[in-house]
């Protein structure tokens, strides 16, 4: 259990940090109603999740187990991918836009839309997410609830803490962001290799 413990959570913390479509309507939001107000947009995830969470896993419980693990693998390579980019933009020193358009969606509903039209938690469920739950159900029930209740909670709790920051710090140094992209990449690239390890194991197993 502590192991699909960690791997939720450390899918979620790098979620959270990572720069994206939802992290840039926090930033934006709490630039133009200040950080309380915007602090229930952090629950959006557990809104525009549900249905993309509820169709990966009916569908990869019907595939056969070596689907799964083919998958799982695929995750793990889109993981180092995402972990190298993030290390790119690292290295380049990139800065993260500022977007003050008044026309942002700026209640929980609306943030929920910008997150169910992100592809990131297809991808994230499809090859990630949705593998290791799967996995996880198929030993032990309680596995599967450990791990995606985990990510939840720590997503939930990081972009709060995201959205506390934004609003007290006046939003982070330059330094402080380059920080989290490289703690997001070293994260990500973890969890890659635990999924590539973890499949190929799976696959000699089976």
């Amino acid at each position: 259990m502590i192991e699909n413990i960690f791997l939720g959570a450390g899918f979620a913390l790098a979620a959270a940090i990572q720069p994206g479509p939802l992290q840039m309507f926090l930033l934006s939001s709490v630039a133009q109603r200040g950080w309380k107000r915007t602090l229930p947009a952090s629950f959006a995830p557990l809104i525009s999740d549900g249905p993309i969470a509820l169709i990966v896993l009916l569908v990869l419980y019907q595939v056969p187990t070596s689907v799964s693990i083919f998958l799982q693998a695929g995750g793990g390579f889109l993981l180092l991918y995402l972990a190298w980019s993030s290390f790119q933009q690292w290295r380049r020193q990139s800065k993260a836009g500022n977007n003050d358009d008044g026309s942002i969606p700026q209640t929980l509903l609306q943030a929920s839309m910008v997150n169910l039209l992100n592809p990131n938690p297809y991808l994230g469920w499809s090859l990630v997410l949705g593998p290791a739950a799967i996995n996880a159900w198929r030993s032990d029930p309680v596995n599967a609830i450990a791990l995606i209740s985990s990510f939840y909670i720590v997503m939930v709790l990081a972009l709060a803490g995201t959205i506390v920051i934004f609003g007290t710090t006046q939003f982070l140094s330059e330094k402080g962001r380059r920080a989290l992209i490289l703690v997001s990449a070293i994260i990500l690239a973890i969890i890659g290799i635990y999924q590539l390890v973890s499949a190929v194991v799976q696959f000699r197993t089976a």
